[in-house]
């Protein structure tokens, strides 16, 4: 079949490999749509975050098949993964992007989205990826079913809204909190989306692109900020008698959305990061501990959001044919890359193997 191999960064080669087939416990899905993550783009690229620096060794490895982003349909099931997941022959399925060992102390305490060995899709051998014809579900994986009806793109975006969901779970937003989402790309919309869902006082979405607030907008924004031309912390400010916002999360992945939503936030607010980092981001930390005793969270995957997701996608709410915006062939996944990097554009890019 035709893959997408890693041999490391700036090295991702379309090759003719062989056919994956099921084990014990296992599915083989025919993939039909995968999304490319900023995080793929930031493996691609060379981020130390997947090969290492001088504080930490490589995570990701060579001879991988990326993507973690998918949607496929199950040509061949082992009788144990069909009772397991309950999905046969023909069901359209997703897999969560991480396969636990189910062995680790987070797992056994249910937090697996925190696994020691941490084997996401598309960073590991032990896991391969969607940026191929067929891919294997392995027996430790979590898969859920997704109606037929969606477009393969709009169903692959289960993926990062799932982890949108969980970001906005962590926020803990209560009715009458402003809510600030920094960035309006897959992910930020995704969690203006969830954070309107919970019907706090405000939801402001900053960004420096008009085209992607005004899709903010849609996503259940009431308002938003182009950062690039006005000053957000007057808008908070005026909301909120000069207090500040309750909650702030992250979305963007830049270093300047960190020190901005320290400042745009009131005493004893929330933020939440979502973001990999390309590099290291530094800030005053007298903000967080002295200044405002701010509850700092992060986020990571999209644990237990998995259900939500996929009913948000299926029930129309999202606008999904505006956020979908690229899908092309896999033997043009250097172009997906390069439409992900440079973010004009394009929001969700996604490659049809078939």
């Amino acid at each position: 079949m035709q893959a997408v191999v890693c041999h490391g960064p700036r090295d991702y080669r379309l090759q003719e490999v062989r056919r994956p087939s099921i084990g014990p416990g296992e599915a083989l899905v025919r993939v039909e749509a995968v999304g490319i993550c900023a995080s793929d783009l930031k493996c691609y690229h060379g981020a130390a975050k997947f090969w290492g620096d001088d504080n930490r060794p490589a995570w990701a490895e060579t001879e991988v098949i990326p993507g973690h982003e998918f949607v496929g349909e199950v040509v061949d099931i082992d009788d144990a993964a069909a009772r397991k997941w309950g999905v046969d022959v023909g069901d359209r399925v997703v897999s969560e992007q991480i396969v636990p060992c189910w062995q680790c102390r987070y797992c056994r305490r249910g937090q697996y989205w925190m696994c020691a060995p941490h084997d996401i899709y598309g960073f590991k051998r032990r896991t391969p990826g969607a940026m191929a014809s067929y891919m294997i579900y392995p027996a430790g994986a979590l898969v859920h079913r997704v109606s037929k009806d969606l477009p393969p793109a709009h169903a692959a975006f289960t993926e990062p809204l799932s982890c949108s969901v969980h970001a906005v779970e962590r926020a803990d937003i209560h009715f009458e909190d402003v809510v600030v989402i920094a960035g309006c790309g897959p992910i930020g919309l995704g969690m203006v989306a969830a954070a309107a869902a919970k019907n706090p006082a405000h939801v402001i979405a900053l960004d420096v692109a008009p085209a992607k607030l005004e899709l903010a907008r849609l996503c259940g924004a009431d308002l938003t900020v182009n950062i690039a031309e006005n000053d957000p912390g007057e808008l908070v400010r005026d909301l909120t008698e000069g207090y500040g916002a309750d909650v702030y999360i992250d979305g963007t992945g830049h270093p300047s959305a960190v020190p901005q939503g320290l400042n745009l936030l009131r005493k004893l607010g929330t933020f939440v990061e979502y973001s990999v980092f390309r590099e290291p981001v530094t800030v005053d930390w007298s903000i967080i501990s002295d200044d405002k005793e701010l509850d700092v969270r992060g986020a990571h995957l999209g644990p237990y959001s998995w259900p939500s997701a996929i009913r948000m996608i299926e029930s129309g709410r999202l606008p999904m044919d505006r956020i979908c915006t690229h899908q092309l062939p896999v033997e043009r996944f250097q172009e997906g890359l390069d439409l992900v990097a440079d973010g004009g554009s394009s929001i969700k890019v996604s490659l049809i193997p078939a």
